[in-house]
């Protein structure tokens, strides 16, 4: 959940480590602080409660010197967003910076008491410098503390270790949480991911788990779980696929929603060649049985979606899990099964977990993320990229639709390769699927249209969404993306479930969002609509011109999409439930990409 960053520069570094910080600021943003070496080999540290925006200006009043540094910014887990609590942690000659959970931390607390040591915060991290620091009162080098205290540690890490008098040294550690190494030329650095890192350096080593790196400028000496030294493979980054600005835009989040329609096209474009699907080598689905899709939050629900199409598709029994349940209800697996794990980072720890757990059990995984370097993606048999590009924002907009892309293509060739659509039908349902860039960018056109909507839906305190078949997630999806956003009470329902309960909720007050396609289901949703309306629910209707002709009387207000997509429908109903959650917000006030308590790569349990 936190971002960290470590350099071995040859400038002054808290500049660079706060722009690092500013790039990894999506992960958590409860405060932040910075720690470095200065050139009489003085360790000190500078930290604020808050956004990035607080640090840089008290490192304006109080400035930090130093060619050596790590930095953090935080979502915080144990203890509120304080000073105290804010990393860097310091004690004696060691400072650090974590992202993680320590589980066994009220062990080493007991233990460093028995020592008459005591902390100063309430986090897990602290313990960690504490040990070090003991470590190295007892005659231990800086590296030799470090690994000391790792020995001890249980849970999950990513960490850097800075130490007093030592202006040319860097430990840094990895299990569980994602850490990558840098390499420049008479420089080095860490950091929680290579979005940090890009403004400096293109070659990239990541970490394995359970590894350690001592750095130097000279380079990094990496030693596996066994203490063994070893060596990663480097790899090079885009630099300009990490490139982060909002291109003219007010929030990041719009400039992404506003970016799907071209990288949806750049998924039919990678996996679609003319009227056939191409995949590694590999993937034939005539032979299994069932498949599991796990993912966390909008994740979770883009695999819910294409459950309905694996099902109606191919008739392929689907399995769909929320992550952090998963391993957790000790699920039997089929060994003619495949796994399908969703994230858009690729490090989500309950994901990664869930994929740990399934590979023994079942035939094939599948690492359907958004970056091809990530943990899910090392660790599956076959990585998927979902090709969204850098999604700031922390409420996902087009990694949602490029999963939903991605997932769509699996589906269809699924249905054909167990017969139940030939080549005629994969050519129908293709059509369908290349449709969907050209109506997401009428449905763009959509924005003025939600913002009118949006101040209505903002004096709200609660709002239901209602969509049956595979427009249930999306309704899911919604209602999500209202809660994240402007922080106003929304669920997601089912439509034929609506008079099994949420009905008693409906008075005057609460606004309705009703996805209803002019389809096969249409009928059905709208006398679900017709109940809420009995009773004075306040409808937002969100349909096609054919919908809305049929049953828009009476509604408090409705939304026209544009007509088609076939099955792909809820990619194109996707926009709406954005742009409603996005205005909501500016009309309440709230940060937009930087919701409260939240944080877009969920790298703990």
């Amino acid at each position: 959940m936190c971002g960290i960053i470590g350099i071995l520069g040859l400038n002054e570094v808290s500049p660079q480590l706060v722009d690092g910080l500013r790039r990894l600021e999506y992960r958590g943003y409860d405060s932040a602080g910075v720690a470095t070496v200065d050139a009489s080999g003085r360790l000190d540290r500078r930290r604020a409660v808050g956004k990035l925006v607080n640090l840089s200006d008290k490192l304006v009043h109080e400035p930090l010197t130093g060619h050596s540094g790590i930095g953090h910014t935080r979502w915080a887990t144990h203890g509120a967003a304080t000073e105290e609590n804010a990393h860097p942690h310091q004690s004696g000659r060691v400072a650090v910076v974590h992202n993680g959970i320590i589980e066994n931390f009220r062990d080493l607390r007991a233990d460093l008491a028995e020592l008459g040591i005591q902390p100063q915060s309430q986090t897990d991290t602290e313990t960690v410098a504490l040990w070090t620091a003991h470590c190295m009162d007892q005659g231990m080098s800086p590296v030799e503390a470090a690994r000391a205290t790792l020995a001890r540690l249980q849970g999950a890490f990513a960490l850097a270790f800075l130490f007093d008098g030592e202006g040319d040294l860097m430990v840094a550690a990895r299990k569980g949480s994602p850490l990558a190494i840098g390499h420049g030329a008479g420089q080095m650095f860490v950091g929680s991911d290579a979005v940090a890192l890009a403004p400096y350096t293109d070659r990239i080593t990541y970490l394995e788990d359970g590894d350690h790196a001592v750095l130097t400028r000279a380079g990094a000496q990496i030693f596996d779980v066994d203490g063994n030294q070893t060596q990663r493979p480097q790899s090079r980054i885009d630099v300009g696929a990490t490139a982060i600005d909002k291109g003219g835009y007010r929030h990041f989040m719009a400039k992404e929603v506003a970016e799907q329609p071209v990288v949806i096209g750049d998924v039919l474009n990678h996996y679609v060649k003319g009227d056939r699907i191409v995949l590694p080598e590999g993937l034939d689905f005539a032979g299994i049985d069932r498949i599991s899709l796990v993912g966390c939050g909008t994740a979770h629900l883009a695999g819910h979606v294409a459950k309905y199409w694996f099902e109606q598709l191919a008739g392929l029994p689907v399995d769909i899990d929320v992550a952090s349940e998963f391993r957790y209800r000790e699920p039997p697996l089929s060994p003619n099964s495949w796994f399908i794990a969703i994230s858009q980072s690729g490090e989500t720890a309950d994901t990664l977990a869930a994929l740990h757990y399934a590979k023994p059990h079942v035939s094939q995984t599948i690492g359907l993320v958004n970056v091809g370097t990530s943990a899910i993606a090392r660790d599956s048999d076959f990585a998927l990229p979902t090709l969204a590009g850098i999604e700031v924002s922390v409420a996902s907009s087009k990694a949602f639709t490029c999963q939903l892309a991605v997932l769509g293509v699996l589906a269809l060739k699924a249905a054909h390769d167990r017969g139940r659509i030939d080549d005629a039908g994969l050519a129908a349902h293709l059509r369908d699927l290349r449709s969907i860039p050209g109506l997401l960018s009428q449905a763009l056109q959509m924005s003025d249209e939600c913002r009118t909507q949006a101040e209505w839906l903002s004096q709200a305190r609660d709002v239901l969404y209602l969509g049956r078949g595979s427009l249930y997630p999306v309704a899911l999806e919604g209602a999500l993306k209202l809660k994240e956003l402007s922080y106003i009470h929304a669920e997601g329902y089912a439509s034929g479930e609506l008079k099994h309960g949420p009905i008693a909720l409906i008075d005057g007050d609460v606004p309705v969002v009703v996805l209803a396609p002019y389809d096969a289901l249409f009928d059905k949703t709208i006398s679900n609509m017709q109940e809420v309306m009995a009773r004075h629910g306040q409808i937002l209707l969100v349909s096609d011109a054919a919908g809305i002709k049929a049953a828009g009387e009476g509604v408090t207000a409705s939304l026209t999409l544009p007509t088609g997509g076939g099955l792909f429908q809820p990619m194109l109903y996707a926009v709406p439930m954005q742009y409603l959650a996005y205005h909501t917000a500016v009309a309440k006030g709230t940060d937009v990409d930087q919701p409260r308590n939240l944080a877009k790569s969920v790298t703990v349990e």
